[in-house]
């Protein structure tokens, strides 16, 4: 029944690739996991495999009041997903109107999600503040926030330390004790990715802060059609190493030890998180 968020103050920082790796760790390890993408660029659904060409989803479909176990797909990665849907920019804001006025259509159906013991949600939000983001936040046991090694991340890193980017109020207060900071693509002995990892752990202080190094192998895996944690390389152990404290933050249900694991991801059986 816990729910973890990958969010973001902004775009382009990699928030989807993580949440998809992060999923597939979580489910590999023996976890049921059911991955929402809320994100109207509906890419979690090429992270874990699904064909471009299937254009169904949840978010999308909101109005028609379906039940969401009938758009859930299964996946090579062993995750339950439920994709966005393919919609147009006309659709997005009328969807965004509607969960202002009505966002009991979103946290409904996740509360129903969330109601499985053994089930952990991670959900994919869209970036910067959102009614559909608002209204997921007080389920969140962990939101995991994503921003870059770059300039340009350092400059809002003050206001995720506060949880202004949540927005305001008890509940975005509360929401921003939830926060793990994630910085992705570093390189250390950078002098910037220096700069901005120690610019964050002291901006957080007592709140993780977690990092994913730069790595080639990232792309290449992506332009492949793989995870990178399927790989052995230095962004495929820290994204495990962040599923790790993730699971640990929600104090997740006990996994699942399979007799027969799905076929792939030797690298986590190399790595002892499958038998």
């Amino acid at each position: 029944m816990p729910m973890i968020a990958f969010v973001s103050p902004k775009g382009g920082v990699g928030k989807t690739t993580l949440a998809a790796n992060v999923s597939a760790v979580l489910a590999a390890s023996g976890h049921e996991v059911l991955a929402l993408d809320l994100d109207p660029q509906n890419a979690l659904r090429l992270h874990l495999g699904v064909p471009i060409h299937e254009e169904g989803g949840f978010l999308a479909s909101l109005e028609e009041d379906l039940d969401w176990r009938r758009v859930v797909r299964s996946t090579r990665a062993g995750v339950s997903l439920l994709p966005f849907g393919m919609t147009d920019p006309k659709r997005v804001l009328d969807l965004t109107r509607l969960l202002l006025d009505r966002p009991e259509l979103l946290t409904n159906p996740v509360k129903d999600m969330l109601a499985s013991p053994r089930r952990i949600v991670v959900v994919d939000a869209p970036p910067g503040p959102t009614p559909a983001l608002t209204a997921l936040l007080p389920l969140a046991d962990a939101i995991a926030v994503v921003l870059l090694a770059d300039g340009g991340s350092a400059s809002i890193i003050p206001s995720v330390a506060s949880g202004r980017f949540l927005g305001r109020g008890t509940i975005a207060s509360r929401s921003a004790q939830k926060v793990i900071l994630v910085l992705n693509q570093v390189e250390l002995g950078e002098p910037l990715s220096d700069a901005v990892f120690e610019c964050a752990q002291e901006a957080m202080g007592d709140q993780p802060v977690h990092a994913v190094a730069r790595d080639p192998a990232v792309a290449e895996a992506l332009a492949d059609r793989r995870l990178p944690i399927e790989g052995t390389s230095p962004a495929a152990e820290d994204i495990i190493l962040l599923a790790d404290t993730l699971a640990r933050r929600i104090q997740a249900p006990p996994p699942v030890i399979r007799e027969n694991p799905r076929p792939g991801f030797s690298a986590l059986a190399a790595w002892g998180l499958r038998r």
